[in-house]
């Protein structure tokens, strides 16, 4: 009897061990699973993003021409930048064109949605139209409408002098310049407001809407005090994607007007291709990406901020 007594612990301590040595091996071939999935998309975030985004801010601080090696100037392009007139310049030329194109998108985007919302014959396929631009690459639109804004043989001065009009410069006086970079920057970007202001107008309960119309709300007075509000989080969130969109705009200055006439067209984004890849000055350059990427990152918090005070469930 003895013997027995002394065996069962043992047997009870071996069954415990095994149990954790199976979860272990179980927990272990999960994640090993998991890592199996995520590991190749983590390797080309860290080696695409993280990693050139560490190394820039390490550039930002010397002085380096990518030849020659690099000299230690700790803040001091930060502080050029302070002092540095074509910068300010060009941050003049991006606050003006976000000011045109921010607003413009979301307005147009509005109508076409809701003109898209009717029904109507051939109705997918207009959306279809609508949508297309914003697929298309972004330099091959700049190119086309490069064409298209010819001051010589332009389609758009065609149009205007069968209508009895003068013709314009467009891309090149400095005075249209932006404006027309803003049409062109609108008809790729209107069609994916255009999507999600659809998407979301199918989403406002009909019952509030058939409400308002038995209360004896007229059209507008319908759109003005339901559609409109039950649009606000749609409204923020499109605000935000396409004020981050306008501030990186690069490749439709650079296929249309290189930052001319007169660098009136050069935005920052355009400048900092000028100071890296054209002038060699990648630390400068590095530091000005730095402080575009600072500003982006403060203004979109900053509206974040705001959507959730006024309880506007945007994010």
């Amino acid at each position: 009897m003895v013997p027995s007594t002394l065996e069962a612990p043992r047997t009870r301590t071996g069954s415990a061990r095994s149990l954790r040595t199976h979860r272990w091996r179980r927990t272990a071939g999960r994640a090993a699973t998991g890592w199996a999935f995520a590991g190749p998309g983590t390797l080309l975030v860290v080696g695409l993003s993280i990693f050139p985004a560490v190394w820039a801010f390490l550039i930002s601080r010397t002085r380096w021409n990518g030849i020659a090696p690099a000299r230690d100037l700790g803040w001091g392009n930060y502080q050029r930048m302070v002092e540095d007139p074509e910068l300010w310049e060009s941050v003049r030329h991006t606050l003006l064109l976000t000011a045109l194109f921010v607003p413009s998108s979301i307005a147009f985007g509005l109508v076409v949605a809701i003109a898209l919302s009717q029904p109507i014959r051939l109705i997918r396929f207009y959306r279809t139209c609508i949508f297309v631009p914003f697929v298309a690459s972004a330099a091959a639109t700049g190119i086309l409408a490069g064409y298209v804004f010819n001051p010589q043989f332009g389609s758009a001065n065609e149009l205007l002098r069968r209508l009895g009009l003068p013709a314009q410069q467009f891309l090149e006086d400095p005075r249209q310049v932006l404006v027309v970079i803003c049409l062109i920057a609108l008809w790729g970007q209107v069609g994916f407001v255009a999507v999600i202001y659809l998407a979301a107008l199918q989403d406002i309960p009909k019952d509030l809407v058939e409400a308002a119309t038995v209360d004896g709300a007229s059209r507008w007075q319908v759109f003005w005090h339901v559609t409109v509000p039950a649009l606000r989080p749609v409204t923020v969130f499109t605000g935000v994607w396409q004020t981050i969109t306008v501030l990186q705009l690069f490749d439709l200055v650079f296929t249309t007007t290189r930052g001319g006439p007169l660098n009136a067209s050069q935005t920052v984004v355009y400048y900092v291709y000028e100071l890296a890849f054209q002038t060699q000055r990648y630390g400068y350059g590095s530091a000005v990406a730095y402080g575009l990427f600072a500003f982006t990152m403060l203004l979109t918090v900053a509206m974040i901020l705001y959507s959730r005070r006024a309880k506007v469930e945007a994010f």
